[in-house]
């Protein structure tokens, strides 16, 4: 594959960002394009390895080198074309997948891993660039029609394959706008909303319909989505959030991680919020307590609206700098993560467990933590909540429905992708639990097929 000497010749070259004095004056995208030579030096590493790992670990199955070479080979057509018939959302996870794949690169085993990320975000531009990315004309229609219920990554990607199937396909979303947490739960300095709404507008032309402000279960009844629909995926996400249930939790100035995102994405977006409910970090001391990717969005956030200065607490131990015996290659291991917003400011503790929050006149002042069996405390004007989620809301659809949840909380789904209400089927972390953006894609292009089984009467 490539130049089968090129990881010989080829260094691994990293992605560049933005100046950090730069890049948090705004929320702009902090990543700098690599050009196309470069991009087609990197996919030269990609080594004629016999069995690619890097296809094994990835949750959609790309076929990383095959398109790998054909990039390397100037052929940027076929190499989109490989790309985009494994993953609906490339230029998303080309941007914000932890990239499994290149933890399973065989060239990592003695050597830095393939650009596997890199390389398929370039792909997807020079699609979008040279107009190579439009709508497809969907000439075979069936009588079947499909609701699917939450706009995330795992419910576009099975109404974007659904639709090409033939189905009239139906997307509820109680948001104003698609993209759930795509749109509202991830900064624009990682994921730019122009992205969603270039790839929606596709979508829209190949005859997806998008109902958004509609909260299904709730102002749009259950049992009228059941007449009108031949069947149903519920995406909509895993969004009750983990709390924190120790004294001090009712002062004011604590909130949850995604509640801060989604108002800080809406502010960005030029919405009008109501004064008195907008968090803000301006020239507040910012403490983040959990430490993986959506405390590090926080972080971020935080500094672009001028805290004064930010600190990020994890209960669990700093893991470590590179493999060690308990996580051999392949498997993807717990390593330190320093993300762009890391970079741009902020103290990172480990192993701190917070016992109580200390506040004045209403308003949380201090945490008093636990470290090292020492007692410590960290001041703090804003604290965010970013230590997870526990399962979907059941109020609404999945009650409205009657869909039984397993002892997580998660929607239930004994055969396969299908509840136990029949032609009732449920995708992404409402069905597997929080997890990655990679894993919902794969979810939605599953059930899919799945659900398209079901249409043409194999189940």
């Amino acid at each position: 594959m490539g130049d089968p000497k090129g990881f010989l010749k080829v260094a691994r070259q990293e992605g560049h960002y933005r100046p950090v004095c730069e890049r948090i004056m705004d929320f702009d995208n902090v990543h700098k394009m690599r050009t196309e030579r470069q991009s087609q030096d990197q996919a030269s590493r990609c080594m004629d390895c016999g069995t690619p790992f890097c296809h094994w670990a990835c949750p959609v199955g790309n076929y990383i080198p095959e398109w790998n070479d054909h990039m390397f080979r100037g052929r940027w057509n076929k190499a989109l074309a490989l790309l985009e018939a494994a993953n609906n959302l490339p230029e998303v996870t080309g941007r914000i997948c932890p990239a499994l794949c290149e933890y399973a690169c065989v060239l990592g085993l003695n050597d830095d891993a393939v650009t596997i990320r890199e390389n398929e975000l370039a792909i997807v531009e020079y699609g979008f660039k040279n107009g190579l990315i439009k709508p497809r004309a969907i000439r075979n229609r069936t009588d079947k029609a499909v609701a699917v219920v939450g706009s995330g990554p795992a419910g576009l990607s099975c109404a974007a394959e659904l639709n090409r199937m033939g189905h009239s396909v139906t997307v509820f979303e109680r948001d104003d706008k698609p993209g759930g947490i795509l749109r509202y739960g991830i900064p624009d300095f990682k994921l730019e909303k122009s992205l969603i709404d270039r790839r929606l507008d596709i979508w829209k032309k190949e005859g997806v319909i998008f109902e958004t402000g509609v909260d299904v279960g709730r102002d749009y009844p259950a049992d009228k989505l059941l007449r009108e629909f031949d069947a149903i995926l519920l995406s909509g996400g895993s969004r009750v959030p983990r709390d924190l249930d120790i004294e001090g939790r009712g002062l004011n100035g604590i909130h949850f991680a995604m509640d801060y995102l989604t108002q800080s994405n809406r502010r960005v977006a030029g919405e009008k919020l109501p004064e008195a409910k907008i968090i803000d970090a301006k020239d507040k001391k910012v403490v983040v307590i959990g430490g993986g990717d959506t405390g590090a969005d926080c972080v971020g956030t935080a500094n672009r609206q001028g805290a004064a200065c930010v600190v990020q607490i994890e209960v669990l131990p700093k893991p470590p700098d590179c493999r060690g015996p308990s996580c051999p290659w392949p498997a993807y291991p717990s390593l330190l993560k320093t993300t762009s917003s890391h970079e741009e400011g902020v103290k990172r503790q480990w192993e701190v467990t917070t016992k109580r929050f200390i506040g004045e006149n209403g308003n949380v002042k201090k945490l008093l933590c636990m470290k090292s069996g020492r007692e410590m405390a960290i001041e703090a004007d804003l604290v965010i909540l970013a230590i997870g989620f526990l399962h979907p809301e059941h109020e609404g659809i999945i009650a409205g429905l009657g869909v039984e949840v397993n002892e997580r909380g998660n929607v239930k789904t004994p055969r396969g992708f299908m509840t136990s209400a029949g032609r009732v089927f449920s995708a992404g972390d409402m069905r597997r639990g929080q997890s990655l953006v990679v894993w919902a894609i794969a979810e939605g292009r599953s059930s899919a097929a799945e659900i398209n089984r079901y249409l043409a009467g194999g189940r």
